[in-house]
């Protein structure tokens, strides 16, 4: 498995013949001034946690281009389809469910969180719940990106019904856990070989560094990695 992290929560996942980007803000992301049109490269899903603009990013250009699927919730999808998304491109789920997307099935479970879309005039378009997706593929070790979150008991039984070994944890703060408490959910709830903090360093009001997050997961047995923005690493 190979993985490219583009700052925020954006991630390229490429595994099992699948080129996965999820979360795809690129063009506008402070951490990343590339453009998404390399990033997009060969693409076949874009799988998108929620509908906040820092997360949809350039998946409607995306889904245009490649005419990759889209993996999101109900409403996601449908207004993607409004946007001029072909219909038979969308995947949609929704809390509990899990689809299936040839190569490996994404599940969706909770978030705490919020999920709209906001126009330049302020307005807001509701977007349904916001969600982690947990990622089984077939050969390859379970991914769970945990969308925009603060802790919550229930990661218990997620970890219990599906024992992911790879964690995307937001750690930036204000909008989602901090460090500390992200290396807390971490260390109590999961048996992750393997974490990769995200959500920091992006906007200036949130966390610039992961650094609570990696102190707070000293000794805790997972492999913590830092990858730079742009770097793709094999896991």
């Amino acid at each position: 498995m190979k993985l490219t992290w583009y700052g925020h929560s954006a991630f390229r996942i490429e595994a099992a013949d699948a080129t996965i980007l999820i979360d795809p803000f690129l063009t506008g992301n402070p951490s990343w001034d590339k453009g998404w049109e390399d990033a997009a490269e060969g693409v076949t899903h874009v799988l998108l946690t929620h509908g906040h603009n820092d997360h949809v990013g350039d998946a409607l250009a995306i889904l245009k281009k490649t005419g990759a699927m889209l993996v999101a919730n109900f409403e996601i999808c449908m207004y993607m389809v409004g946007q001029g998304v072909d219909q038979s491109k969308i995947n949609p789920g929704n809390h509990g469910g899990t689809v299936d997307c040839g190569g490996f099935t994404t599940t969706f479970v909770q978030a705490l969180h919020s999920s709209s879309f906001g126009a330049d005039d302020g307005t807001n378009t509701y977007l349904g719940n916001p969600a982690g997706l947990i990622l089984h593929f077939h050969g390859e070790r379970t991914l769970y990106h945990m969308g925009d979150t603060d802790i919550f008991s229930d990661m218990a039984l997620i970890n219990e019904l599906h024992q992911p070994q790879i964690g995307l944890v937001p750690v930036g703060d204000r909008f989602t856990m901090g460090g500390a408490v992200a290396a807390l959910a971490c260390r109590r709830f999961f048996d992750f070989e393997t974490v990769i903090p995200c959500h920091f360093g992006s906007f200036p009001i949130i966390d610039q560094s992961a650094d609570k997050f990696v102190d707070g997961m000293a000794g805790a047995g997972a492999d913590v990695l830092t990858p730079s923005v742009g770097e793709a690493i094999e896991l």
